[in-house]
């Protein structure tokens, strides 16, 4: 599955980032907590080159605890500043700030020895469309000071936001790559949301999504779409059986696929399904980006 999708604004969007790295102590790469080498824009460390900076787990209640306790231990083992973060009920965002202080304290000390009047630390916020940037600046900025929703690709412009007299924010709008060339990068991309799904096949998605839930978390998947078995059952077999179970039947008792399909994704974006991680920090993993 190669999806290509490279609007003009995210062309614009490279540039900016680039432009602005000189107006910033430091980069906040926000990345998806279920997939966290799939959200990380392979442009990105190219762009940033040797920039400081933190990254930042979102949407981890939505991911498995356990497997997030990996990725914890792998980032540490690179000697790389991680931290997980709910934008929504707003754990892990004092942690956050706190990370912040500590990895700007020689910067602050420097300007202080210098004669140099306090000024506070400017990040940018940067990230793949609909990892949740604008909620995530909303929670550690107190209010709603960016545009939010639901759907990739809603900020559009740049903008400044105070967090407190010590932290001040750049925005940025989603960038993606302009080519998914790997197609387990493209589907945990199509699972989460980060690719709007006009644009895409949502039965073959949610298809492919149940097969691969059925292999890494079968309770859960049997639990929520009261399936019997998934021995011998085939992705579009299994968006069949929850079509039924939900009654999306159209006359002559076929199965709605379209409407099981957008249930289907839609649950698992919101966490219905479980708390669910599609990558692990394996060494085969890291090796394609």
């Amino acid at each position: 599955m190669n999806i290509n999708w490279f609007p003009g604004h995210m062309a614009k969007t490279r540039r900016l980032l680039a432009e602005n790295l000189k107006f910033v102590d430091m980069v906040i790469e926000l990345l998806d907590a279920r997939i966290p080498l799939s959200s990380k824009n392979p442009e990105i460390d190219a762009i940033l080159n040797n920039k400081p900076r933190i990254i930042v787990m979102n949407k981890s209640d939505l991911a498995d605890e356990s497997i997030s306790k990996e990725w914890l231990k792998w980032y540490h083992s690179k000697g790389l500043a991680v931290v997980f973060i709910d934008s929504i009920k707003g754990n892990g965002i004092n942690l956050l700030k706190s990370k912040l202080r500590e990895m700007m304290k020689e910067r602050m000390e420097r300007d202080r020895l210098k004669g140099r009047i306090f000024r506070p630390i400017r990040t940018m916020v940067a990230g793949i469309p609909n990892v949740g940037k604008s909620s995530f600046i909303n929670k550690i900025a107190g209010k709603a000071g960016a545009v939010t929703g639901d759907r990739p690709g809603v900020t559009r412009g740049k903008q400044w936001i105070r967090v407190n007299e010590e932290i001040e924010l750049l925005d940025t709008p989603g960038i993606l790559w302009p080519k998914f060339e790997d197609r387990e990068v493209a589907l945990n991309l199509a699972y989460t949301g980060a690719i709007k799904d006009e644009i895409m096949d949502t039965a073959e998605i949610a298809a492919s999504l149940l097969k691969k839930l059925s292999s890494d978390y079968p309770s859960a998947l049997m639990a929520r779409f009261k399936i019997q078995t998934l021995e011998g059952q085939t992705g579009l077999m299994l968006l069949g059986a929850c079509g039924k179970s939900r009654g999306c039947i159209v006359s002559g008792g076929e199965i709605d696929l379209q409407r099981i399909a957008a249930i289907v994704l839609d649950e698992f974006r919101g966490g219905k399904i479980g708390r669910i991680s599609l990558e692990r920090p394996t060494k085969e993993a890291w090796d394609k980006i």
